[in-house]
């Protein structure tokens, strides 16, 4: 087996030198606040720094600029790894946390962009520290991966492998030909929408930590909050505009791209598009009208409530505010599948993805009609083209490795002492990195993630990973035949 190690090396090495530098803005915010972790968090900025340049000048001197399909899968994998593991540093050099695990567990939670918080107190955390929660989101919704291909345009065909492997489980459409001018445009659509929120939320009256944060958490459907109320503490003008970005958050960002460049006619034969909004409508009703016979509510509150909570959920956003204090149990169940299904494919959403439950119903229907017409000749489109049987494979056997990932981490949370419907709901959150479990209410209540024993944490830290790298990225680093392939 032959790994290019030394490029590997290098471009780790150039993450985290980035890394580093981007934690001057946290470090900024904290000496403004005066909140007192600005030494932790330069501590930190001066170790991922070092070891940064280290990767980089030393063990990744002079590499390879040849990356195989094989490599690009490795890569994808340890970058996933490695990285979050340095982001760690923040929460043991300021103290926010009791262990390694904890602050693991927080990290891995950060650029996975899936929410879990083993933190109490928020509203008593140091700013600079928040921000840096946010910005961990922020750079991980986009994907690490995508970051070093606008910077390596040396890697020509190799940044083709790197691409598929961060959407190893989704045919995701580039926005140019060129495949580092593809990658620049879809960074630029992903920090207008944040610059436009963050803009958007201080006109509303929230502060600087507040506006950025949520902001940063929204675009990345990360869901880290500020204060230990979520988002309860906003204003109602606020809530609307998070509520939009966040269904703007999980549709695909070809889609988006078509968006925002004027070319809405385009979008007409989109049809994932029309099914995630379809659905997060239905569902909207749905919640809205229990909730107001549940609870007999004013009709007004209960449609703000429940378009900002299936937004949270179907966006994989996982934000909460003060919930009705009438939770019926239908609005449970629905959250519940919509955190199976998740946003639409291409996004910084989590979830199964609209796209393949598409293709998988549509070829379930074409099964059955073939049962009852044995010589029909039937076939899977989707935007009115044939989806090639191959790819439908895939999409069968993600859905089963990804249902099976969810009942060995619900298998683990029981044997770890977790009821069953809280173990199944915790362990289906993590993996479609929507994270806190309170937006399940009746189903899956009041889990502390914080009381969890470290095998439970360990296990949902391999459940957001698999579900960040759609499964089939992870599994490869840990099969011994897929090291042995020769592309």
């Amino acid at each position: 087996m032959k790994f290019n190690f030394r490029l590997a090396s290098r471009i780790i090495g150039m993450l985290l030198i980035i890394m580093a530098a981007a934690m001057t803005l946290p470090i900024a915010i904290s000496i403004y606040y005066g909140d007192g972790s600005q030494f932790g968090l330069l501590l930190s900025a001066i170790c991922i720094l070092v070891s940064g340049l280290f990767l980089r000048n030393f063990i990744g001197a002079k590499p390879s600029n040849v990356l195989t399909e094989r490599d690009g899968a490795l890569f994808t994998a340890l970058i996933w790894i490695v990285i979050p593991l340095f982001g760690a540093l923040p929460y043991i050099f300021t103290s926010s946390v009791k262990s390694f695990t904890d602050a693991a567990f927080e990290s891995f939670s950060g650029f996975t962009t899936t929410g879990s918080s083993v933190l109490n107190g928020l509203d008593n955390m140091p700013q600079g520290l928040l921000v840096w929660r946010s910005m961990s989101q922020w750079v991980g919704g986009m994907g690490l991966i995508l970051f070093v291909i606008a910077l390596l345009r040396r890697l020509n065909e190799g940044s083709a492998h790197l691409y598929e492997s961060e959407f190893s489980g989704t045919l995701q459409r580039r926005l140019h030909p060129r495949m580092s001018l593809s990658v620049i445009r879809m960074w630029t659509i992903y920090i207008g929408m944040t610059t436009l929120l963050f803009t958007i939320l201080m006109i509303c009256g929230n502060s600087l930590v507040d506006s950025l944060s949520i902001a940063m958490s929204t675009v990345s459907t990360g869901g880290f909050m500020t204060h230990d109320a979520g988002l309860a503490s906003m204003s109602a003008n606020s809530m609307w505009v998070v509520t939009l970005f966040m269904v703007f958050s999980g549709i695909n960002l070809a889609v988006l791209f078509k968006f925002f460049t004027g070319r809405w006619r385009m979008l007409r034969g989109e049809e994932e598009l029309w099914r995630y909004l379809l659905l997060y409508i239905i569902s909207a009703i749905v919640v809205a009208l229990f909730f107001f016979i549940g609870e007999r509510q004013v009709t007004g509150q209960a449609i703000r409530f429940s378009l900002f909570h299936v937004a949270s959920t179907i966006s994989s956003c996982g934000f909460y505010t003060e919930a009705p204090s009438v939770w019926p149990r239908v609005v449970s169940v629905v959250s519940f599948f919509l955190i199976f299904i998740g946003a639409s494919s291409g996004s910084t959403g989590g979830g199964l993805k609209v796209k393949r439950i598409m293709i998988l119903t549509r070829h379930v229907r074409n099964y059955f009609t073939q049962m009852v017409h044995p010589h029909a000749v039937t076939c899977v489109k989707v935007d009115g083209k044939v989806v090639e049987e191959d790819y439908i494979s895939k999409v069968s056997a993600f859905i089963f490795i990804y249902l099976t990932f969810v009942a060995f981490g619900a298998f683990v949370l029981t044997l770890c002492g977790i009821d069953i419907p809280n173990a199944l709901c915790t362990a289906a959150a993590n993996m479609g990195n929507l994270g806190p479990s309170p937006v399940l209410n009746n189903i899956g209540a009041n889990l502390d993630y914080a009381t969890l024993k470290p095998v439970a944490k360990y296990a949902m830290i391999s459940l957001m990973l698999a579900g960040r790298l759609e499964v089939f990225a992870l599994i490869a680093a840990f099969t011994p035949a897929f090291w042995r392939r020769r592309r």
